[in-house]
């Protein structure tokens, strides 16, 4: 691209979202009754665009099979009708939720006629750039307008016309509600990509939804905070009190239900002791759903016909029917190799034990750690977020599903009449009250 057209690009995109962040202000003033009467004529919106939508994914699918799309960003990438339906159901949810913005988080009297505040309020302008998966653009942009930002949307080249679609819909939605569209952007081209990680002036948080060597390029090239997950590396622990039964259904929802999906396990770890009865039974429930099966010694021991595993299955994100397997002689084992290998993504530990499942879970280094349940459910929409933006897996706050909470920062205010600083230093200095009002 010649100097000239990047040039162009770039005053494009600082209009973009110049247009976005003076959107985001007035949709940061709207009451919570009004935001939620924007995200219902959103949701309306996309029920009478749907077989407009349809079509616009169609063409994605079959274009991503003349490409030779992968597999896993296939899966991501099909909006059928019942996926579509689920998702404005998610939209409606997210109008049911409390609004985050505006919330007193502390109120104070730091004197008499001397107030503080901490008050909840929106960040401003998200930028989020994703791969596939269409249905991010509805969560995204409704969890945008209850929480009063604006939002840049880049949506990878396998999903445009489904992206184009659905910001069309959510556009006019906004519009039959008399909010401004442009706190609802759509960019289209990996050009727009790399000028929107430059506009560190307009834009408050990138929250990058993809590969970990996309999430590293966008770390690598923006000076605006990041927000997000690279590998969904996540495990299960068989203990040796581990019911069967309870396992097997675990295991085969959280490998089988949605192999592309970031929560889904892609290494099974099984204690020592339970290894010889566990290991036929789960392998026998989950090669007939097709899983192909990779084991260290031990298991292959036990299953002679699995295929051995190598070091660096232990720390690849297979997104796909491939599981691996490794025998750990206890439950510091299975912690050990999930602290060492997992991507603090989701892990969980089937046992009836109590007491061991208190310990993996304090002792894991994860976004989420369960017991006795599929760890599919890292999800905001199964949270009761009503939908997500995406997973954060850092160890600072906002961590695993990122709903309304981490959209949203504070502001101090203090309210006084005349009151000085000089009143409270020095020698006769007056004591603050410091006292916390209803």
């Amino acid at each position: 691209m010649s100097v000239s057209s990047v040039a162009a690009v770039e005053n494009s995109l600082v209009a973009i979202a110049h247009q976005t962040r003076q959107a985001a202000r007035t949709l940061a003033s709207l009451s919570t009754q009004q935001k939620n009467e924007a995200i219902e004529a959103i949701a309306q919106a996309l029920e009478s665009a749907a077989s407009d939508i349809a079509v616009a994914n169609e063409a994605d699918l079959k274009a991503a099979l003349e490409d030779n799309l992968a597999k896993p960003l296939y899966g991501r990438l099909k909006l059928d009708a019942v996926k579509l339906k689920g998702a404005i159901k998610g939209v409606r949810d997210v109008a049911n939720l409390p609004d985050p913005a505006g919330a007193v988080q502390i109120h104070r009297e730091l004197d008499d006629g001397l107030v503080l505040k901490r008050i909840a309020c929106p960040l401003g302008v998200l930028g989020i750039i994703f791969e596939s998966r269409p249905d991010a653009v509805m969560q995204i942009s409704t969890l945008a307008v209850k929480s009063g930002n604006g939002v840049i949307l880049k949506g990878g080249k396998e999903a445009v016309r489904s992206c184009q679609a659905l910001v069309k819909a959510i556009r006019q939605g906004l519009t039959n509600a008399g909010v401004d569209p442009n706190a609802v952007q759509l960019l289209t081209t990996r050009e727009e990509t790399r000028a929107l990680l430059e506009l560190d002036s307009y834009v408050d948080l990138i929250i990058p939804r993809g590969s970990n060597a996309f999430v590293q390029f966008v770390q690598d090239n923006t000076r605006i905070p990041v927000l997000g997950h690279a590998d969904g590396i996540c495990h299960l622990y068989v203990d040796v009190a581990a019911d069967l039964g309870k396992t097997t259904q675990i295991a085969v929802d959280a490998k089988v239900g949605y192999p592309s999906a970031c929560n889904a396990i892609e290494t099974m770890l099984v204690h020592q002791d339970i290894a010889a009865k566990a290991l036929p039974v789960l392998a026998t429930a989950l090669q007939k759903e097709g899983v192909k099966l990779l084991g260290d010694e031990a298991t292959c021991q036990v299953l002679t016909d699995t295929q051995a595993a190598t070091e660096e299955d232990w720390s690849t994100e297979y997104s796909d029917l491939i599981l691996a397997i490794r025998v750990v002689d206890s439950v510091d084992g299975a912690i050990d190799h999930i602290n060492t290998y997992g991507s603090r993504h989701t892990d969980a530990i089937a046992t009836e034990n109590q007491a061991t499942a208190d310990y993996f879970m304090a002792q894991v280094d994860a976004a989420g750690v369960y017991h006795n349940c599929s760890t599919r459910f890292a999800d905001g929409f199964r949270y009761g977020f009503g939908a997500e933006v995406g997973i954060s897996t850092q160890k600072m706050p906002p961590r695993g599903p990122v709903g309304l909470e981490g959209l949203v920062t504070y502001k101090y205010q203090v309210v006084g009449n005349g009151h000085i600083v000089a009143t409270y230093s020095g020698e006769n200095a007056k004591p603050f009250t410091h006292r916390d009002l209803v």
